[in-house]
């Protein structure tokens, strides 16, 4: 008698909404915990092996390659939204067709994101103003990551699709084993074949394509559960299940896409004031990745809850969701602000033994927790937005906080006042209110409450598209 294998698919329509978020969330936190981990170890052996030049290649080129990512992740959130109504929905039997379209769509768009990336890589570094120093690092690092660009778009897309099913375990098991892949090959390329920047690329795109394979054969053996075969036929793109994705993905690569824009337009602007400056922002970001990203967890996790209740018609749970992320996220900031402020020069210090860089540490986390607040309440209320499918919605909260904010602040308090680099770093923190103060009355206001699910209605059949 063959075992049964464990369901993949979760339903948060039902039990304890503080309990259920909590044991949802922990596995997306600790795999983002690990994608920091990963990048992080890039940082720290290139910028403890290479020097600053190495850090301002690695978080200029890094710029880009996070540009041609968000744009995938963008398509992946739409596709997140519309598995955890359909799931939320009762609507299963339509799953096929959109984790499929999804699949094909998200390929070809990484295939075009790869040439891009490739053919335009010097341009693009030219335009952030990449310092001489690290330029050739710079070119190489971006070029090795954008010919991966599609093991890193199907992990994002693999991970989305599960998270929409209510499933945090496999995503946090497919990034640890990308993890310790990069962290072995980091080692060997960097430190003992000494290939500098270029080590660190290979070794995160192998991880990548290590992790991505596992998935695809993990799931493929358990196609049943869930709910996709892997079969050329199986990829084919089904019209309604396209528009949906369309109408939901574009909004939030858009949104993606323009917070990115506007991080290299700061990045730009940073290093202008030479390569000590640059690697300093480099270094900070990651800093800022450690809570930034592992408090996402709590994002995804809301995000789905959303989704599924809000198809389920199950108001009040839609809003405690919200409220039990803002409360894990509170929670957490309090500790990483306290770590933050006592401790900045060292965790700066695990990147680098440049004095130059690590004497700036206290500059940039002083001004990086003005944004702490803000974030606070994005976690609750960019997964309440996501999760009702509202991407319009998000996408001009987006351009608010990137284009009019980030590029307005950081160059009003860097360059109008005179401010400098402690401006820059300022106005990159200060532009999260853009989406956190919008994103919290648009929940308090109720107006939400009377959306409809489009998507829904097309995939069962109900006729045109109706919006709240």
């Amino acid at each position: 008698m063959t075992a049964k294998k464990p369901g993949i698919i979760r339903d948060f329509t039902t039990g304890s909404i503080g309990r259920e978020l909590l044991l949802f969330s922990v596995p997306f936190m600790l795999s983002n915990a690990l994608q920091v981990l990963y990048s992080m170890v890039d940082m720290a052996v290139v910028g403890n092996v290479v020097g600053s030049a190495g850090l301002s290649a690695v978080s200029t080129a890094s710029q880009v390659v996070n540009f041609m990512t968000m744009l995938c992740v963008g398509f992946a959130t739409g596709g997140q939204v519309y598995i955890s109504q359909l799931i939320g929905a009762g609507r299963r039997d339509a799953l096929r067709a959109a984790i499929g379209t999804l699949y094909s769509l998200v390929a070809l768009i990484g295939a075009g994101m790869t040439v891009l990336g490739t053919v335009f890589a010097r341009v693009f570094l030219r335009w952030l103003l990449t310092p001489a120093e690290s330029f050739d690092m710079a070119v190489s690092y971006l070029l090795v990551c954008a010919g991966g660009m599609l093991f890193t778009y199907g992990y994002n897309v693999v991970s989305a699709v599960l998270r929409g099913m209510g499933n945090s375990k496999m995503p946090f098991v497919f990034i640890a084993v990308a993890s310790v892949v990069n962290l072995v090959l980091d080692c060997v390329f960097v430190i003992w074949f000494d290939w500098g920047v270029t080590g660190a690329a290979v070794a995160t795109v192998i991880g990548q394509a290590v992790s991505f394979v596992y998935s695809v054969i993990y799931l493929a053996r358990r196609h049943e559960a869930f709910g996709f075969d892997f079969r050329p036929a199986s990829f084919r793109m089904d019209k309604t299940a396209l528009r949906t994705h369309l109408r939901l993905g574009i909004p939030f690569a858009l949104r993606s896409g323009a917070v990115n824009l506007s991080m290299m337009f700061v990045t730009g602007l940073v290093n202008g004031e030479g390569v000590v400056a640059s690697a300093v922002f480099g270094v900070g970001l990651k800093v800022d990745d450690i809570v930034n990203k592992i408090s996402v967890g709590i994002t995804y996790a809301v995000s789905t809850m959303v989704g599924q209740n809000i198809a389920a018609g199950k108001i009040d749970r839609v809003k405690k969701s919200v409220y039990w992320g803002w409360a894990y996220a509170l929670i957490l900031y309090a500790v990483f602000t306290l770590v933050y402020l006592t401790e900045a020069e060292a965790l700066f210090g695990l990147f680098t033994r440049d004095a130059a860089v690590r004497a700036l540490a206290p500059l940039f986390v002083s001004a990086l927790v003005w944004s702490f607040p803000a974030m606070i309440l994005m976690r609750g209320t960019n997964g309440f937005t996501q999760g009702i499918g509202n991407s319009g919605l998000s996408l001009a909260f987006s351009l608010l906080d990137g284009v009019i904010l980030r590029i307005g602040l950081s160059w009003l308090l860097g360059v109008a006042c005179g401010l400098g680099i402690f401006g820059f770093f300022l106005g990159y923190g200060l532009a999260t209110y853009g989406t956190a103060v919008p994103g919290m009355i648009y929940f308090f206001s109720g107006i939400w409450k009377k959306r409809r699910m489009p998507e829904l209605a097309r995939a069962a059949g109900d006729g045109p598209e109706s919006r709240g």
